[in-house]
């Protein structure tokens, strides 16, 4: 169903002329004006190039996503977790002179970004960080491609036919097991190099303040870590789950809701700013990894130090062999809960 356009302006801002799209009417404003200023910055660092730009500020992003051809280079979790994003910049690699932004009101009023300028700031110049941010190893990240497979243990592969349940299940944290090693593998260097470029750009401090709201938020979200234990308790009780496949569904949740703070935090080391890193870090050791599975930090810290020497001019063979330690680290963790995972990373569109 078509959306009523209800704001409709054109702004020309050092050079670029944006063009901003929006069917929500409240807080549409303010974030036109976070948006010019960042353009600003980057123009002034030397870090734009896009001489036309089309900003959307939609209720959610169903009208990006039923348009998406599935071809398209999208984050892990394809189309369907774009819904779950807060903002989305596509831009084609072979033509830097437009973009096209794309801010899902409903997620960042669930987040707490909505009516946080500084927040919608580091949001907007991350975003916009990515095509400066493109470099050898974000290029070589896109020629490569995952392959996972359980081997042993909970949720693996079953001599004996599994009932429709546990079928379901299995599939489920394989998918689910499959987006995770996506993020902390192929996609982190360009999350990483944005991150770095943002606050190379001068938005350190309005990256800063969106990672602490996110710690926060990270640490209210654990108390429902509790819910979820009580329910897979019931499971167990019900015959529908064992103990070890409770347990590592749980590993897997802290893994998939915490691991990815490393790339938050290793830009910030990256690019001299420790103290900010370890400000974030100081929540998340006290506030959030004695809650979750003791597996957690040790893969937090492992993952935050390999992102932290991450080069950026490999070639494909040589983030294969970057990315195959990545994957080492998350199959070593999950092993600690009995389950035996293998990779195989190759070139994209080979068997």
């Amino acid at each position: 169903m078509m959306r009523a356009v209800k704001h409709l302006s054109l702004h020309r801002i050092a050079g670029t002329e944006l063009r901003v799209v929006a069917d929500v009417e409240d807080g549409v404003m303010p974030v036109i004006q976070v948006e010019e200023e960042v353009i600003r910055r980057y123009v002034e660092q030397q870090l734009w190039s896009h001489r036309w730009l089309t900003l959307f500020i939609l209720e959610d992003l169903q009208p990006l996503t039923h348009q998406l051809p599935t071809e398209a280079d999208l984050p892990p979790g394809g189309v369907a977790a774009m819904n779950d994003l807060p903002l989305v910049n596509l831009y084609d690699l072979a033509d830097p002179t437009s973009c096209h932004v794309f801010v899902n009101r409903l997620v960042m009023v669930k987040e707490g970004y909505w009516g946080d300028l500084l927040a919608i700031r580091g949001l907007l110049a991350h975003e916009h960080a990515h095509p400066s941010a493109e470099n050898e190893t974000t290029r070589a990240s896109r020629r490569l491609d995952l392959d996972l497979e359980l081997q042993s243990g909970p949720f693996a592969f079953r001599k004996q036919p599994p009932n429709a349940l546990s079928l379901s299940l299995a599939d489920n944290v394989h998918r689910q097991l499959d987006i995770l090693a996506q993020k902390v593998c192929l996609y982190a260097p360009r999350e990483i190099f944005a991150n770095q470029v943002t606050i190379a750009g001068g938005f350190g401090d309005a990256l800063l303040h969106l990672d602490r709201r996110n710690v926060t938020n990270a640490s209210r979200s654990v108390a429902g870590r509790d819910k979820l234990r009580q329910q897979l308790q019931e499971e167990i009780l019900r015959g529908n789950l064992t103990l070890a496949e409770s347990a590592l569904l749980l590993l897997i949740g802290d893994l998939k809701g915490y691991l990815e703070f490393a790339l938050e935090t290793a830009p910030f080391y990256r690019t001299g700013r420790e103290s900010d890193a370890r400000e974030l870090e100081a929540v998340l050791e006290t506030q959030v990894f004695p809650l979750l599975e003791p597996q957690v930090a040790p893969a937090y810290l492992a993952l935050r130090d390999h992102y932290i020497a991450l080069d950026a001019k490999l070639t494909p063979s040589e983030l294969m062999a970057w990315g195959n330690r990545v994957l080492e680290i998350l199959e070593e963790t999950l092993a600690e809960k009995g389950l035996v995972m293998r990779h195989r990373l190759h070139r994209a569109g080979r068997c």
